[in-house]
């Protein structure tokens, strides 16, 4: 048991109890010792050991959290967004020329133009708002499934989106991956919402969430080479496969 004289000590001069680890009064100003006293090392020393194990804690492994993946870089989100940007940086500078790259005709054998034009941005606001939802929401659902189900998703939401484009209009003009980021957002929410709507317990954002929907279905109503087909499509596609990733996660636990 510690004594009182370890808490504190009584000044000579107006009877007040101050702390031991001050040298002058704080009522009085009365002159207690001529230097503070040296703090013990050994409680110093257990913290010093306590902030260390802390310290070297390491990350989170793998099924430690059920829902989450082990903690890792989102290598496939990062790279969706560094292409976004060499997109923009190497059409505005003429590098390349955007016939090649963008989505707008008939293929006639050019099937790289259904990918290549997701990274193709003629205005900055819309090409900011778009790749800012792929970075926010790709790396919350790379953080749950992981990269190859964001790779996948994104490039197969972008094909499924410029087909059915160009199948409802023969001169159909796709520019930016406002679908595929759709896909990403929908993946992310579904499993939320469908316990919204069961009334079960969820913890994600869906308010902000759903204004990043209305944001993003917005954008052919301000920017005519953005495709509303193919961000129905990118929402629809992207609701399903969160609904079945959802499920897989339940079943899974």
């Amino acid at each position: 048991m510690s004594s009182g004289a370890d808490l504190f000590v009584v000044c000579k001069q107006c009877g007040n109890e101050v702390s031991p680890y001050i040298t002058e009064c704080p009522y009085c100003g009365n002159r207690l010792r001529r230097r503070a006293p040296k703090l013990s090392r050994a409680g110093t020393g257990r913290l010093t050991r306590q902030r260390a194990r802390m310290a070297s804690l390491g990350r989170l492994r793998k099924n430690e959290i059920p829902g989450i993946m082990a903690e890792r870089w989102p290598y496939a989100t990062i790279t969706l967004v560094a292409l976004s940007c060499a997109g923009w940086v190497i059409t505005r500078g003429g590098f390349v020329d955007l016939g090649k790259l963008l989505l707008y005709g008939p293929l006639r054998g050019q099937w790289w133009r259904l990918f290549s034009s997701q990274f193709v941005y003629l205005n900055g606001f819309y090409a900011f708002a778009v790749v800012l939802a792929i970075a926010i929401f790709g790396w919350l659902l790379e953080r749950r499934h992981g990269p190859l189900v964001i790779a996948g998703l994104f490039l197969g939401a972008s094909a499924a989106g410029g087909l059915a484009a160009l199948a409802l209009y023969p001169t159909a003009l796709v520019s930016g991956a406002d679908g595929a980021a759709l896909a990403l957002l929908a993946a992310w929410a579904a499993p939320d919402a469908l316990a919204a709507f069961s009334r079960r317990h969820y913890e994600s954002d869906l308010l902000g969430a759903g204004i990043a929907v209305a944001t993003l279905l917005a954008m052919p109503l301000a920017r005519e080479e953005v495709s509303w087909v193919a961000c129905i499509c990118g929402l629809l596609i992207g609701t399903v496969i969160g609904c079945g990733l959802g499920r897989e996660a339940l079943s899974g636990d």
